[in-house]
């Protein structure tokens, strides 16, 4: 354990986290989610998987973004797997919670997050940096995160 870090955060996630850089995206995924399969990179290589079963995805992100700046180059750091057959803009509970949160938490702004049709959402997990495959059971958990630039404002 270390002072002031999330116990979620493994010594794996740790090291994927400090690994990434910015605009390297992590997923974070419900216990649905094919995670083994699409963690075979665009490139051809294998992304780190770090399983979390105890864990669900809001949680997660919490724990995630305690130490992850959002990007703010981009318009949409957030994205979430869009649940298939409902109209635009549905959002399930737990997407609901997991944006509330971001909101709430100065992290993101409502319009900051999109919803990704699924098939899209998985062409996006396959050039991401890793995947965190939690124990959620909710159906479309899945989000992905943007990672941002951490350091001083630069002299004009």
């Amino acid at each position: 354990m270390l002072k002031g870090i999330d116990s979620l955060l493994t010594p794996d996630l740790l090291k994927v986290l400090a690994e990434m850089g910015h605009g390297d995206e992590i997923v974070i995924a419900d216990a649905n989610f094919t995670a083994a399969s699409l963690r075979m990179g665009a490139d051809g290589q294998r992304k780190p998987l770090i399983h979390l079963p105890g864990a669900g995805v809001a949680r997660t992100v919490q724990a995630v973004l305690s130490l992850l700046p959002l990007d703010t180059a981009v318009t949409q750091p957030v994205a979430y797997m869009h649940v298939c057959g409902q109209p635009e803009g549905y959002r399930s509970r737990q997407q609901r919670d997991v944006v509330e949160w971001l909101v709430r938490e100065g992290h993101a702004k409502t319009e900051q997050c999109e919803a990704v049709e699924r098939f899209a959402f998985y062409d996006r997990v396959r050039r991401a940096f890793a995947i965190v495959l939690t124990g959620e059971l909710q159906p479309y958990g899945n989000v992905l995160l943007k990672k941002g630039v951490l350091g001083e404002t630069l002299d004009p």
